[in-house]
């Protein structure tokens, strides 16, 4: 069996013990991996504008806000958005802050006709460690995974 076979599968198990409703559900590690090595793979990068200009960018991803900022409303063009900048035949990575807002996106991707939809746990920056800060337990940048900042 395969790398990325062995990831899926993985992930796949996770999404089905956690009763989840798309695909599956990678760490940003195997997420990385997948879209190193999984022709047409695409990341999601669901976060507001702020936080991609403040906090920091992923290479390649493909950038929709799940919630628009300011205000932190629902983006009404999310899913006319995804239809016109990712195929729907292709396996779909959607990642956020922390995983919740990514976990949405994959499940109205899922609904909207998406089959390889997963979403990446921990998303960008993690959850809060002991002492109330990010980017220290778990999370993309946690990992030491390629990004950049304006």
């Amino acid at each position: 069996m395969g790398k990325i076979t062995s990831i899926l599968q993985a992930a796949q198990q996770r999404a089905k013990d956690k009763n989840l409703p798309y695909e599956g559900a990678l760490y940003p590690d195997e997420a990385y991996e997948i879209l190193q090595s999984a022709p047409g793979a695409k990341l999601v990068d669901v976060r507001c504008r702020a936080e991609l200009e403040w906090v920091g960018r992923i290479f390649g991803a493909v950038e929709i806000e799940w919630f628009t900022y300011p205000g932190m409303k629902a983006n009404p063009n999310f899913s006319a958005e995804l239809l016109q900048q990712v195929d729907k035949e292709a396996l779909v990575l959607f990642i956020c802050r922390s995983g919740g807002r990514s976990h949405s996106a994959a499940v109205a991707a899922t609904q909207e006709g998406f089959r390889d939809c997963y979403n990446v746990l921990e998303g960008f920056e993690g959850d809060k460690d002991g002492n109330g800060y990010r980017n220290v337990k778990e999370g993309w940048r946690a990992a030491g995974l390629p990004w950049s900042q304006s």
